[in-house]
């Protein structure tokens, strides 16, 4: 296996000619701490936990996704924009590359929805949701319509605070992952993306009631989260998938 590559705050390669491009905005990222052999059983062949100081992370990542587009098409106004909840992992291959295994994805949008779970084998689910500013807070609701568990749900509410200008080596592990494993038709494969460096803010998490984390199949955390940060957003691009050759076992 090859030494994981850096955790860079910008992407490491620019993708010339995107798959797909679209915006992420009003992001809040939750995260707690987790021991890696706690979820090494939850990854893709061929990769296993990344980790910090010796821990991996399970990440709670709510935001906008907007007007996603194919090729260089302009981004598509109602069906390409919609509130997203996420649940995800952070991974590392037998090539060194970094990137983050979703367990769950709740979206806003049926079409995206099974174009996702259809098209990229990716586990979107069919959520109602909200994101609503309210005075200096955001708030993030999820219920989930199709499919089960229905009815598992989050509800978040964050404070942005002050701007991060300079990143600690957590939060650039924890926000500059560069592509995302998957298990594609006829096996595992990586998903670059590319987008200028995150405009990042601290954040108080004001409340936090969910059991997507449980409903992912993830042990839930007893401790609080170890991380709570806000972005405006940034504009994305994403690359076609790129099959490992014969990945070599890993060891966790």
């Amino acid at each position: 296996m090859q030494n994981p590559s850096a955790v860079t705050p910008d992407a490491p390669t620019a993708i010339r000619t995107p798959l797909l491009t679209q915006e992420w905005l009003d992001l809040a990222f939750i995260h707690w701490a987790v021991e890696p052999s706690a979820v090494a059983g939850l990854m893709p062949s061929g990769t296993v936990p990344d980790t910090h100081d010796g821990l991996t992370y399970v990440g709670l990542v709510a935001f906008r996704m907007h007007r996603v587009g194919w090729l260089r098409l302009p981004g598509i106004p109602y069906f390409g924009s919609f509130p997203e909840t996420n649940v995800r992992l952070y991974s590392v291959d037998a090539h060194g590359r970094r990137g983050v295994v979703f367990r769950s994805m709740d979206a806003a949008r049926l079409l995206p929805v099974v174009m996702g779970r259809v098209g990229f084998r990716l586990p979107y689910l069919w959520s109602r949701m909200t994101v609503r500013p309210v005075g200096d807070t955001v708030t993030y609701t999820s219920t989930r319509r199709w499919p089960g568990p229905r009815g598992a749900y989050s509800r978040i509410t964050v404070r942005p605070g002050e701007r991060i200008h300079e990143p600690t080596a957590l939060e650039h592990f924890l926000t500059a992952r560069w592509g995302m494993h998957n298990t594609f038709f006829g096996g595992a494969a990586y998903l670059p993306n590319d987008h200028p460096r995150w405009p990042l803010h601290r954040a108080r998490l004001l409340s936090c009631d969910e059991d997507l984390v449980e409903s992912a199949g993830i042990p839930v955390p007893t401790a609080g989260p170890v991380s709570v940060l806000y972005s405006p957003g940034v504009p994305v691009r994403l690359g076609r998938p790129a099959r490992p050759a014969a990945p070599r076992p890993l060891a966790a």
